[in-house]
Order: structure tokens, then sequence, then C-alpha cells
């Protein structure tokens, strides 16, 4: 595999990404860190050493535990950090800082770049999960080798300043491990020991269990999302929209509408909560009034972007092929809408959006200063 972007015909790369795609004078080879290979295979062993040693309590108390933990990844460091969708105070983010810190993967500020740079180049040799690459390497292979030299580059380009500034995310960054031990493992297993009586041999390995199985969870949206051919807003990229993971990834699995609109709070039009429970949880603290300025694509962005690029399943789709008038109005705008490309953004604050999109983000529960 040559180290040089495999960026489709139809995917614009702005501003200062337009320069040198290429990382390395020869061929790539992938270089398999056997650390990290060591790591997984026991945990592996551990999490299926838990069905071995079911405890019906803390079983339970781990799908709770983990349960929560997925917030800190969903509302916290996808929805809140990564993409800006909408605002939080801080007693919000100590709570979604904790949770983060139970799912255990990587610091808020490790996990957001990896994101950032995997939206802005998805499917690329730039995406730490590179679809193109194979499923397994998408759903977890990209853990356990060394990252494609076009990840560092292009990831360097991706503005991290609003994170790195905050004195609470860095001190999540640089006390992580001992963080991530003591929240995720060690307070679950005490508590187990505690209240339940359990082992510590079954708490351990039931503990595992429940971190497994919720990295697999996660890891689906990277590999099971970017394979399917529901895509609705934009059938040139490779994620795609599922009804059975968006509602198993907490709402994550609505992908291809979360490529098209990664600012937005809800990552679906679906407002049903049980296609997506990390709304409920958002709008709850928003009723609290500790979420607020909720970002939303409008109904007329929607349609814009549906009757442009979509593969045709959307509704609006199906509607305009069946209303000649409506069809006419399309054709008639197609060449000015073409120009327009099939922009690549990370978030709210990329500064490739144009301003007539930012113009027409709906925001919900706005902030009154």
């Amino acid at each position: 595999m040559q180290s040089q972007l495999n960026l489709k015909e139809t995917k614009i790369i702005n501003s200062s990404e337009q320069d040198n795609l290429s990382t390395s004078k020869g061929p790539f080879r992938t270089e398999i860190v056997w650390r990290n290979v060591l790591i997984f295979v026991l945990l592996h062993i551990f999490a299926l050493l838990g069905l071995f040693h079911f405890d019906r309590r803390m079983f339970y108390f781990s799908f709770v535990y983990g349960w929560f933990g997925s917030y800190g990844i969903s509302a916290g460091a996808h929805r809140l950090w990564c993409h800006r969708s909408y605002k939080a105070n801080r007693k919000l983010e100590y709570i979604l800082l904790f949770l983060n810190t139970i799912a255990v993967q990587n610091s808020v500020i490790e996990w957001v770049r990896d994101h950032r740079v995997h939206h802005k180049f998805s499917d690329t040799d730039a995406d730490p999960h590179n679809s193109q690459r194979g499923f397994f390497f998408s759903h977890m292979g990209w853990l356990l080798c060394k990252k494609h030299p076009d990840v560092k580059k292009f990831g360097a380009k991706i503005d991290m300043s609003d994170l790195t500034s905050d004195w609470l995310l860095r001190f999540q960054h640089k006390y992580y491990v001992p963080l991530a031990i003591l929240i995720s493992f060690a307070l679950p297993i005490f508590v187990s020991m505690k209240f339940f009586s359990t082992s510590f041999k079954t708490a351990f390995f039931m503990t595992s269990f429940r971190y497994l199985l919720t990295l697999h969870i996660t890891w689906m949206i990277n590999s099971v999302s970017h394979i399917g051919n529901w895509k609705p807003y934009d059938k040139n990229i490779e994620p795609s929209d599922s009804k059975l993971f968006g509602t198993l990834t907490f709402g994550e699995g609505w992908h291809n509408f979360h490529h098209v609109f990664p600012w937005d709070y809800k990552v679906s039009e679906l407002p049903l909560y049980r296609y997506n429970v990390t709304i409920p949880f958002i709008d709850f603290f928003a009723w609290l009034g500790w979420a607020t300025d909720l970002k939303v694509a409008s109904e007329d962005m929607i349609r814009k972007r549906v009757l442009r690029t979509g593969d045709g399943s959307h509704p609006y789709s199906i509607e305009a092929a069946k209303n000649k008038q409506i069809f006419n109005e399309i054709n008639n705008n197609l060449e000015n809408d073409v120009k327009r490309g099939n922009e690549v953004y990370w978030g709210l604050n990329d500064e490739d959006i144009p301003e007539e999109d930012r113009q027409e983000i709906e925001i919900w529960c706005k902030k009154h200063d």
C-alpha cells in the first residue's frame, strides 16, 4: 500500500490539506505493536473467564456501570468535545469526564484528535481506522499496529486548541492511566466485593467482560457502519446508516447522517429515543439548563443535501421522484450544487464550513447570558 490518500473524486480536501498528500517515499508496511496485541489477547481471555465466574448481581451492576460509561463517549467525547454539537456547563463536564474515564477509550484529547481526523479524511490513509484496509483493521486492528504516517501528518493539522486550553481535559490526559485504573476497574471491583460479597477473581473477570463488551460495541461504529449500503444523505461516502447498530451504539450508528452533519447533536433525524438513547440523556440536562445551544440540521438543509447526494431511499428523494416540478427544480439548480462538492467537516468549529451552512443550523435551548 502506497503512503498516499486514496481520495474519491467526490471528496474535497480544503484549505491547507490540499498540499503534500504523501508522507513517505516508499511503500508503507504495517508494523505490529506486540505489546498491544498481548494486552488485547489477555483482555479477551479475562472477559471469557468472566462468563465462567458469572454472578447475577455483579452482572447487573456491571451492565449499569458500563451503560453510563458509554454516555461518556457518545454524549461526552463525541458529541460535546469532538463535534461541539452543544454546550455544557462545568457541572455536566465533570459528570461526562467521569463517565468517559469509565469507558477507557483514551483521554478525551487523544480520542477527539483521532476522531476529528477520521471525519476530515474518512476512509483514506489519514483515517486512523481506515475501512479500506479491511474489516478487522477498522474494527480493532488499527489499535494493534503503528499508525500510518498520514494519520500523524494530517492529524497535526487538526485544530485541538479548544481542548488543550482546558485545564480539566489536560488534567485527565496527564493522569489518564491511574484515573482509568481507579475509576474503570478498582472502583467497581471494590463495590462488588464490598456490597455483593463477590470474590476478587469474579469481580475482576466480570469487570473485564464489561469493558471488552463496550469496546466491541464502540468498534462496530468504525467497522460495521462503514460497510453498509443505506446512504440516504450521501451515497458517495462509505459511512452508512443502520437501525440495528444505531440502537446498539447509543445512536452512533446513524453514520451516513453523522458524517454529513457531524455537528448535529442528535446524530440522526429520528426523534425516537429508543433508536438513539443519547438524545434523552442530553435532553435531560438541557431541561436542567446544564446543556445549551443544541445544534440541529434544519429541515431545509437536510432536504437539499438528500436531493443532491442521497441514494434515493430518503422520503425527500422519493417525494421528488414522484413530483416532476420538484425534480425539475433540482435539475435547474444542480450545476450550482455540484460546484460545492461533498464537503468534509469534523465538526462545528471546522474552518471549512461555508457561512451559508452555518446560517441554516438550528440552535435549540439557547444559553441566555
